[in-house]
């Protein structure tokens, strides 16, 4: 395998042939912008070795932007959690593509992700002045390597400049977890609420919110006191999706003591009471905790109960719409703002077929919800 070189003007230009991977037929390549012959022979020696080991790499303008957003992106939808990929795709547009998006992807250099990391940590906020915190900017520096890790497997660079850059160090973060007595006041505080079993839930079994909403009745058997993780439901780009278990590991049986067993066979019987009075306009999702229409619940929309639930001089248990049985009338507290059951379509209930007891209300207040101080 051999190659020639050219002078163009005042540089010099060398010229290969190189086989093309769908036809096999040889096709030119070339770089020039070389100021000496030597400077040229030294560049095609490189080029032929590179040709002999199989790590050829085309000149190519492709930049930051249009690789990421146009090619890499692309390829991972297919392959990671809709969750992933709407992270990805966000950390890139608010971050890399802003300041790298304009560089091409062959001259990217260690010094160009320094400068962005750096630039991050001191003003990268974008809605107020401020840095990101170091774990966020290494998430950034995390993404950036394994999408130029691809690259290399696809041929675009010769190497993965992410790996010679140096990413702010990140100091473990300290888990605060609640003491038991903090545990027993807290379900003690809750244990009204039409969500109860899903809040005891949590706490003895350790499930997440996602694993929560997307558990179904046909995934939980009372009698041998066990339920199966197999569809947690989970927000991704604004939307809620049914993902598959986050990790091998996720996807797993979990025994339940007595106490959850009972909470699971009375939430059961309230939702069948919520089912009869709803009727036919009942949304049978199969789901194990709902709205009282059988309508999935938004994963935001059970965060917000709990943090209500954290913080008691917050929650209003009178902010629960009733239904008075004598007056044949809805009553709701001042300031109470009525919502939509399910997804902005849906309607509560006329009061005719509509009577909620005590653990079939919903906590829903004008206030927005915050979390409890220290």
């Amino acid at each position: 395998m051999r190659g020639s070189i050219r002078k163009r003007g005042r540089t010099y230009t060398w010229y290969v042939f190189v086989p093309d991977p769908a036809t096999g037929k040889p096709r030119q390549r070339s770089k020039g912008g070389y100021r000496t012959k030597r400077e040229c022979q030294a560049g095609l020696n490189d080029a032929l070795a590179a040709l002999r080991a199989g790590t050829f790499v085309e000149m190519s303008r492709r930049t930051i932007g249009s690789f990421v957003r146009d090619e890499w992106l692309a390829a991972m939808e297919m392959n990671v959690r809709p969750t992933t990929w709407a992270t990805y795709q966000r950390l890139l547009d608010a971050y890399v593509i802003p300041t790298l998006g304009g560089v091409e992807l062959q001259r990217l250099t260690p010094g160009h992700l320094s400068v962005l990391y750096r630039e991050l940590l001191i003003s990268g906020r974008r809605h107020r002045p401020g840095g990101l915190a170091p774990k966020t900017v290494r998430n950034v520096h995390v993404l950036i390597h394994r999408a130029l890790r691809d690259a290399v497997r696809w041929g675009y660079v010769v190497r993965n400049v992410a790996a010679a850059a140096d990413p702010p160090k990140v100091k473990p973060a300290e888990l605060q977890v609640w003491s038991p007595d903090q545990l027993r006041a807290f379900l003690a505080h809750v244990e009204g609420d039409r969500q109860y079993a899903a809040w005891l839930l949590a706490a003895t079994t350790g499930m997440r919110r996602g694993e929560l909403l997307g558990l179904r009745w046909v995934d939980v058997d009372l009698e041998a006191a066990r339920v199966a993780v197999r569809q947690p439901r989970v927000v991704a780009d604004h939307a809620v999706h049914v993902s598959e278990p986050k990790t091998a590991r996720s996807r797993r049986s979990i025994a339940l003591d007595p106490v959850t067993v009972a909470a699971l066979r009375g939430h059961q019987a309230n939702q069948a009471v919520d089912r009869a009075a709803v009727g036919p306009a009942y949304k049978d999702s199969g789901l194990v905790f709902t709205h009282p229409d059988g309508s999935p619940i938004h994963p935001h929309l059970f965060s917000d109960w709990f943090k209500r639930m954290f913080a008691p001089r917050r929650f209003r248990r009178s902010a629960c719409t009733t239904y008075d049985t004598a007056t044949r009338r809805r009553r709701s507290p001042p300031g109470f703002r009525q919502r939509s059951l399910a997804n902005g379509s849906a309607t509560r209930p006329s009061p005719s077929r509509w009577t909620p007891t005590a653990t079939s209300c919903l906590a829903w207040t004008s206030e927005p919800p915050r979390p409890s101080p220290g």
